[in-house]
């Protein structure tokens, strides 16, 4: 859970790196939280989308979050954040994208800042 307020405590710091610590754990908890509210929304949803106001919202607040923790994994890893947007090439994007979320840290200082298992 510190991982994940540790993300939102950097809200929209696109600097910097990230570890893959960091990374997974602020996804698995963002998992988990909008399963939770979707299904709360569902629950008490009256109008047949079932969707509620509470997923939506959540979405919104932890995009700028997310998209931030992910620039800076992709900075811990020695590439620039414009790699993001590979993510829009069908199928290949998002495998290429996962493959660098999972490699191991640059070792010592890049040019993004100094390594942060250090």
């Amino acid at each position: 859970m510190n991982w994940y307020l540790a993300v939102l405590k950097k809200y929209a710091v696109f600097s910097g790196r990230a570890r893959r610590k960091e990374f997974w754990f602020f996804g698995l908890f963002n998992v988990i939280f909008a399963v939770v509210l979707a299904g709360i929304g569902a629950a008490t949803a009256e109008s047949v989308p079932a969707v509620g106001l509470l997923y939506p919202l959540y979405a919104l607040a932890v995009f700028l979050p997310g998209l931030a923790v992910q620039i800076r994994r992709l900075h811990d890893t020695g590439r620039s954040g414009w790699w993001w947007l590979v993510a829009f090439i069908p199928l290949i994007g998002p495998i290429l994208l996962l493959v660098f979320y999972v490699q191991d840290s640059q070792p010592g200082d890049n040019q993004y800042g100094p390594n942060p298992k250090a």
